[in-house]
């Protein structure tokens, strides 16, 4: 009996610390096991919190919340759940960078994740089953951790990334915890720093490429699918040259989602629907600029241009609306080192007389004068106030969105933004910005923070069964987003708050579910989004 209520104890699923009832201590063997005092929930919440309060700076905090992650699930969402906006930046980003970085020497446990070795490919289906102990596994987010937020290529200490994800989709969208599993393929890392380090705990090789790395990918997620079957398998932090192709690859087969690329792009659109809410514009009309032509970047481009497809131009009118600038300037045709994402949008060299002078962004912003322009470069401060003001000087109401993140590797600050503009830009930023008072208005800025779709998209795939995520799903839920949006209050956010994390992924889940239903995409029938929605939700409550 001991050893079975030392199991509980230690199951983080199943433990409620100091709230079992009576009869549960009585039950299970749990008596003079922990303080005679039975907590409520509620209870156990204000003691942590406390606790959580004591804490010096925001990675002892984080590392306190992982504490209770790994002690009570319940208790942890449940907390998380009460301080969405306090907690977001502790969990996930930006601090988790710090965790990432430093996994290795911070180690403590698995906290349920799977470790699956390219130099070890024959144990994978153990590994997942061992992992999953029998667990109904609905959701994972699998990373191999080359291209983590702004800092890149981690290996196995990207894992947190995946645990980080997961914690959102539960805290925001209620997906059971007992349902997720954070998954980690190390293919070994081009971090020489890490190869160095003789506490790094993975594969000390530099990354495998080619065929190899494709078969290992295909190979987990063909084993992931028949272990699975109800899975949807989100990817994450992947590099810019497997990326996409891994996501073409299985995309209209399995219910695949890639945040860097989709994500990114939905929440992107959605803002931008927001912003054109408020200049009461036309998305078919705006001249689109992209600083950064990495996975996010093309990726947001590829989602506003079958926006623009999708109101009417066709292919070759909307390809006309685009420019991308990499660190070689303005990307041309006749460039051999672009990717696959980048070709459709390279200009000829013959549209420009100065061709051969595009070759940095203000230059570029002369002579095609954006509308909309959107940074995911990691160049900190390349919006200059130059740059800016030769945007404002062309259109009314510039909508121009830093998105780079951490905050030291965003393009430009909201403030300065809106003050080399006299106020007339529509902001959004991928880092968290507290309102800005200029010239008498509150300006509120809308933060693109991939929060705000991807556990919505979550939800409302794993409640309406859908076979795939497709282009239609996703436009509805950009839609749904950029809907939200005071257009009459002076100085609105051009999205949604974080605030209202949990109302927005249902709104996002219902309009996927509804468009599943709609066109036919689900396994089984599903009579009411509304209630299915509801009744996949996961409540933190013993």
């Amino acid at each position: 009996m001991t050893e079975k209520a030392m199991s509980i104890l230690n199951n983080p699923y199943l433990n409620k610390g100091t709230a079992f009832t009576k009869e549960e201590r009585d039950q299970l063997g749990l008596n003079g096991l922990i303080p005679p005092y039975i907590q409520t929930i509620d209870e156990q919440v204000e003691q942590v919190y406390a606790q959580f309060q004591t804490k010096a700076n925001d990675l002892e905090k984080r590392l306190f919340l992982m504490q209770i992650f790994n002690e009570n699930r319940v208790l942890f969402y449940k907390l998380f759940s009460q301080h969405v906006v306090e907690f977001m930046p502790i969990v996930y980003d930006p601090t988790i960078a710090d965790t990432i970085e430093n996994y290795s020497e911070l180690y403590v446990q698995s906290q349920n994740a799977t470790f699956l070795s390219i130099d070890d490919p024959d144990m994978m289906e153990e590994a997942l089953k061992n992992s999953a102990a029998g667990r109904d596994i609905r959701l994972i987010v699998v990373t191999d951790a080359e291209g983590i937020l702004g800092i890149g290529d981690w290996g196995t200490n990207g894992v947190d990334i995946s645990v980080g994800k997961l914690m959102v989709y539960t805290a925001a969208a209620g997906i059971d915890p007992s349902q997720v599993l954070p998954v980690v393929l190390d293919v070994g890392t081009n971090n020489q720093d890490l190869l160095k380090n003789p506490m790094y705990l993975g594969n000390r090789h530099e990354r495998i490429k080619g065929d190899r790395y494709y078969d290992f990918v295909d190979k987990f997620v063909e084993t992931a699918e028949n272990l699975f079957p109800n899975m949807y398998l989100h990817f994450e932090d992947f590099g810019r040259d497997n990326a996409a192709n891994i996501l073409n690859k299985y995309k209209d087969r399995y219910v695949i989602f890639n945040d860097d690329i989709q994500g990114t792009g939905i929440i992107t659109l959605a803002g931008i629907l927001g912003a054109l809410n408020i200049s009461k514009q036309k998305i078919t009309d705006q001249v689109y600029l992209s600083f950064g032509a990495g996975t996010a970047g093309a990726g947001i481009l590829g989602r506003i241009y079958e926006e623009m497809i999708e109101n009417g131009l066709s292919e070759e009118e909307a390809k006309k609306h685009f420019y991308m600038v990499d660190k070689q300037g303005l990307l041309f045709d006749d460039d051999e080192t672009l990717t696959p994402e980048q070709k459709p949008f390279a200009r000829k060299r013959s549209e420009f007389d100065n061709a051969d002078e595009l070759t940095d962004l203000l230059s570029v912003v002369k002579a095609v004068h954006p509308t909309i322009m959107v940074g995911t470069s990691t160049q900190p401060g390349s919006f200059t106030e130059e740059v800016v003001r030769e945007m404002a000087a062309h259109t009314e109401r510039p909508i121009i969105f830093p998105l780079s993140n951490p905050t030291k590797l965003a393009e430009a600050k909201a403030e300065d933004l809106l003050k080399w503009t006299d106020g007339r830009a529509l902001i959004a930023t991928g880092i968290p910005v507290g309102d800005i008072e200029y010239n008498g208005v509150t300006y509120q800025i809308g933060q693109a923070n991939n929060a705000l779709v991807y556990p919505g998209l979550g939800l409302g795939v794993i409640a309406s069964t859908a076979k795939v995520l497709n282009d239609t799903m996703i436009s509805k839920a950009a839609h749904s987003l950029g809907g939200i949006v005071d257009v009459d209050q002076p100085g609105a956010a051009v999205l949604p708050p974080v605030s209202k994390l949990s109302d927005f992924s249902n709104t996002v889940a219902k309009a996927i579910a509804q468009s599943a239903v709609d066109q036919g995409l689900t396994k089984e029938k599903i009579d009411n989004v509304d209630q299915a929605v509801e009744d996949t939700r996961w409540n933190p409550e013993y």
